[in-house]
C-alpha cells in the first residue's frame, strides 16, 4: 500500500467519477467500494467510499455531500509522452468540464488537472535561458499544449 493516498471528496458521484477517470487511464481498476451502515451520515446502502487506482496511483474518493468542492489550489498533473496522448487526454477530461490556460483543466465535476507533455518540461529546463523564456511565452498563450509550438518557440 502507498504511504500517501488522495483523497477526493465529492458531493454524491464517487463511483460515477472513479469509473470515468478508469476508462480514461490504463492501468486502471477498481480496488474496494464500501457503503454507508446504518449509522451514516449518508443513506444506509449507498456508496461512501470508492479506491480506485489510475495508472498505478490509488486514490480514494468519497460520497461527502456538497459541503465541500474542487478548486484549483490541488490539482492531478499528468506526464504525458507524446501529443497524441496530450490530446487524448485534454479531449476526454475536458469534455463536459472547462479548458484553462496553460494545460490545466476542469473535468466535468470539477477536479483541476494539468495535461503535460514531457517535452515543456524539457524545454523549460534548458540551460540557455533566451530558448527557455521563448518557450514559457509560447506555453503562456496556450490552453492545450503543443509541443510543435513549444518546439518553434524554442528555435526561435
Amino acid at each position: 500500500m502507498q504511504k500517501i493516498t488522495p483523497f477526493l471528496w465529492f458531493d454524491h458521484q464517487a463511483e460515477e467519477a472513479a469509473q470515468y477517470y478508469m476508462s480514461v487511464f490504463d492501468d486502471s481498476r477498481l480496488v474496494d467500494v464500501q457503503r454507508y451502515g446504518k449509522a451514516g451520515p449518508g443513506p444506509e446502502g449507498t456508496v461512501m467510499t470508492v479506491a480506485f487506482e489510475l495508472a498505478g496511483q490509488r486514490f480514494v474518493a468519497l460520497n461527502g455531500g456538497p459541503r465541500f468542492t474542487f478548486n484549483e489550489a490541488i490539482s492531478l498533473s499528468v506526464d504525458c509522452a507524446t501529443q497524441e496522448e496530450v490530446d487524448e487526454l485534454w479531449a476526454r477530461l475536458s469534455e463536459g468540464g472547462e479548458e484553462g490556460p496553460c494545460g490545466w483543466l476542469k473535468d466535468k465535476y470539477g477536479l483541476s488537472w494539468q495535461i503535460v507533455p514531457r517535452a515543456l518540461t524539457d524545454l523549460l529546463g534548458d540551460p540557455d535561458p533566451e530558448k527557455a523564456q521563448r518557450v514559457m511565452q509560447a506555453m503562456l498563450g496556450m490552453k492545450k499544449i503543443v509541443i510543435r509550438e513549444l518546439e518553434d518557440a524554442y528555435r526561435g
